[in-house]
């Protein structure tokens, strides 16, 4: 920053100018007759003279690491997003226009190479014309003003409080003036030039030559013109009063004050100066984008990764610290995103909710973890990453948890999940087959009711049972109140059927249900007891009716069973390096065997089924081995599709997030009116929307078959007596589907034709999904699970 001018120089009364006379006078005899600074002393050659005077000040400058921009990148390096508290690129001294250089030095020290850092014959100077004319000439050297700004760049590093230039008294003069003198003692002109040139301020946070060039101009500091160049070199003497947007007239008589200086000193001859003055400002104002709201892509997942570094004490003690390291480091943050992954997945979220054509309250989200690494390959979500209450507009992340680790003190700006409905009765199906249970198993799946006193086995709870407490028990129902019956464990989960998915867990023990989701990765994603809390274990967890789950934690559990019960943390960060060079650590891949190869095989020949049978059959996805399972919970709030092969696993979740138990009937999704959503009914044919375009990016092997015992088909388990057959019990029916779908005249845009999605009976008759916006929807598939 050019020095503002002390109070000393500045007082118009002739009384103040006589102090102002006496007091730098003093100033200037000491320097002059203990310094005795050379007139025409050459680059650095009057540094090496000292005076007791000084020895008790500091000799060295400390110059902390400039504030530069934060660059997140992708895995491909392309750029997500750009963070600073000072938008600065330093640039090297011959990276810089000669016509700047001579600008600046025109107008703020023409005799920059004849002195050694303390121009005692222009204090002088500006001593006689301060004082004959009440005028605020200045005798700040480059050299001082680069002292200066480093001390407020320093201060600011470490938060505290810079020492301004219009606030220094004579201490301050002195100690600038034995810095400036140390400077030159250690640069080269050049050096301190070029130090000069990226650490002054030119406009609001704009800070440096090339940001500056970049912001006006659009172009390179090196490309710098000659009326340019003295705009630029104008501003630093005053960058808000001279501010070209704001005040054009002031700007523009600055410059040719400027232009007038560098003629006087020979730097321009009259012609040029006469183009130059004659020319307008011709700003080309083009700012740099900052902050995750500015993202070139992915602004959820750069606002994951922003709260990733926060929160992480490798890069500072406090919050403060981690903050000053992540906005003025410099940094390089380059993450696990995959572009062409993130491409598809927002270009699916957007043509099946648009914000413009959706209701506020209905949220869709979708992110990708790759099976094996736990890298996160992408994060989309329909609203517009935008501060504010407007329609469409939210910052906060519909895929993660509220807080890192449910620690309270680690926000991750997230919603924190949703009930996730039938996409928990996988983990019922893991923990059948890892007791060694086939799917073939033929189960009792007729209504009936668990009677008040009802147990059902849970080691890990008082009594080792879980005990039925409703007085008039309980009674689960299918989607719709039907297919009841026997059925096989393999088709209870291809139709999402309730009553087979609690009859094979009444001959389990449900904390071992409980206890494989969460060695998952399943967890409370409102957690904030400072670790992440399990689920209740209670029969309605294994329909996802109970706490919130985030879709990170789905999709991290389900790439589990992908990579054959090997469970990988999500993982964003790839390599972390300051512009100093100093590299942070973040995590590796950090993954586990949580469940038997032979287990995890046997979930995924049972997922398959889903594609093969169920809600996944007529999905168009390109036909590569692929495993799924929707899910819907019990009022109609929450819908999900999980689709996952071994090279990827994706969660796509569409929901009301601002009312988590407000159905989604009725309202408007991408411009259509849904009498009744299910899972299979908008989030798979999403999910499906998205495969087409990065199906093929991540393909998977054909899954490996469990083992023969795991689909043999053993004896029947007995069937319940006909004194267990219930009555439909009020209070907890699931919901029906309408008879009739009521029509709801729409005029928003026709949506792209979704892929038709299948009824998961076991003879599916799907209705087609209108191409034009229809009054009338296809009905949800009727055995879809209201739980």
């Amino acid at each position: 920053m050019a020095a503002r001018k002390s109070p000393v120089f500045t007082t118009a009364t002739t009384f103040g100018r006589l102090l102002s006379f006496i007091g730098v006078s003093v100033l200037c005899g000491v320097l002059t007759a203990g310094l005795f600074v050379p007139m025409a002393a050459g680059a650095g050659s009057a540094a090496s003279a000292s005076i007791t005077f000084f020895d008790g000040l500091p000799a060295d400058l400390e110059r902390a690491t400039l504030a530069t921009p934060t660059r997140i990148v992708a895995s491909d390096d392309s750029l997500i997003a750009t963070l600073y508290e000072e938008n600065r690129q330093p640039v090297t001294f011959d990276q810089i226009s000669p016509h700047m250089v001579d600008a600046l030095l025109s107008v703020e020290d023409s005799r920059y190479y004849d002195h050694g850092g303390v121009d005692v014959q222009g204090i002088f100077g500006a001593i006689a014309s301060n004082v004959s004319s009440g005028t605020n000439r200045g005798a700040s050297t480059i050299t001082q003003q680069f002292v200066t700004n480093v001390l407020i760049n320093s201060a600011n590093e470490r938060g505290e409080e810079a020492t301004y230039s219009g606030s220094k008294g004579i201490s301050d003069k002195v100690r600038e003036i034995r810095l400036a003198i140390a400077v030159e003692n250690e640069m080269s002109k050049d050096e301190i030039l070029e130090g000069y040139f990226n650490i002054v301020p030119f406009t609001g946070n704009t800070y440096g030559v090339q940001a500056a060039s970049k912001y006006f101009f659009n172009k390179d500091a090196k490309d710098l013109n000659i009326q340019e160049s003295a705009l630029l070199a104008g501003l630093v003497n005053g960058p808000g009063y001279y501010d070209p947007q704001a005040f054009p007239e002031r700007a523009l008589e600055r410059r040719n004050l400027v232009l007038g200086e560098m003629l006087e000193n020979g730097k321009i001859d009259q012609a040029q100066y006469d183009a130059a003055a004659a020319s307008g400002l011709d700003l080309t104002i083009t700012p740099t984008k900052q902050g995750c709201v500015a993202a070139e892509q992915a602004p959820y997942f750069c606002s994951y990764v922003e709260r990733l570094i926060l929160n992480s004490e490798e890069f500072g003690e406090t919050e403060a610290e981690r903050r000053s390291v992540l906005y003025r480091s410099g940094l390089t943050i380059k993450t696990t995103l995959d572009p062409a992954v993130q491409q598809a997945a927002q270009d699916a979220v957007n043509e099946t909710a648009n914000p413009d054509t959706t209701a506020a309250e209905v949220g869709h989200s979708m992110i990708s973890l790759q099976p094996g690494t736990g890298n996160v390959l992408s994060m989309a979500q329909n609203t517009r990453y935008t501060p504010g209450d407007n329609p469409g507009d939210s910052v906060l992340n519909f895929n993660v948890d509220q807080f890192q680790d449910g620690d309270p003190d680690k926000p991750l700006d997230g919603v924190g999940g949703f009930q996730p409905g039938s996409t928990f009765k996988p983990f019922t199906v893991a923990a059948w087959v890892d007791a060694g249970k086939s799917l073939g198993t033929q189960l009792d799946g007729r209504k009936k009711t668990y009677p008040q006193g009802d147990r059902w086995t849970a080691s890990c709870l008082d009594g080792g049972a879980y005990v039925e407490g409703d007085a008039n028990g309980w009674t689960p129902q299918n989607y719709g109140d039907t297919n009841y019956g026997d059925a096989t464990v393999l088709r209870g989960l291809a139709q999402s059927l309730n009553t087979i998915t609690f009859s094979s867990a009444k001959q389990l023990d449900l904390c071992r249900i409980m206890e494989i989701a969460e060695s998952m990765g399943i967890h409370n994603g409102k957690s904030a007891s400072g670790e992440e809390e399990s689920l209740s274990v209670n029969p309605s967890a294994l329909i996802g009716g109970v706490e919130d789950v985030s879709p990170m934690a789905m999709a991290q559990a389900f790439a589990g069973f992908a990579a054959e019960g090997n469970v990988c943390e999500p993982r964003a960060l790839l390599e972390v390096t300051a512009a100093n060079g100093k590299t942070y650590n973040v995590p590796e891949p950090d993954c586990e065997q949580v469940i038997s190869k032979e287990t995890a095989r046997g979930v995924n020949y049972a997922t398959q089924e889903v594609m093969k049978s169920g809600s996944g059959s007529l999905l168009n996805y390109g036909g590569q081995p692929m495993a799924g399972k929707t899910g819907t919970n019990d009022s109609r709030s929450q819908t999900w599709f999980i689709g996952y092969n071994s090279g990827m696993a994706t969660a796509s979740w569409i929901g009301n997030w601002k009312a988590g138990t407000g159905s989604l009937s009725d309202l408007e999704i991408g411009g259509r009116i849904y009498p009744e959503v299910d899972g299979s009914l908008i989030a798979a044919p999403s999910w499906a929307r998205f495969m087409q375009q990065a199906g093929s990016l991540y393909p998977g092997e054909a899954f490996a078959n469990p083992p023969g015992n795991l689909l043999a088909n053993p004896t029947p388990s007995p069937s319940p007596t006909e004194s267990e057959e219930p009555e439909e019990e009020e209070g907890k029916p699931a919901p029906k589907p309408s008879a009739t779908p009521v029509p709801r005249p729409t005029t928003a845009p026709a949506p792209a034709p979704a892929p038709v999605v299948p009824s998961e009976d076991p003879e599916p008759e799907p209705e087609p999904a209108p191409s034009t916006p229809a009054a009338v929807v296809p009905k949800p598939s009727p055995s879809e699970t209201g739980s």
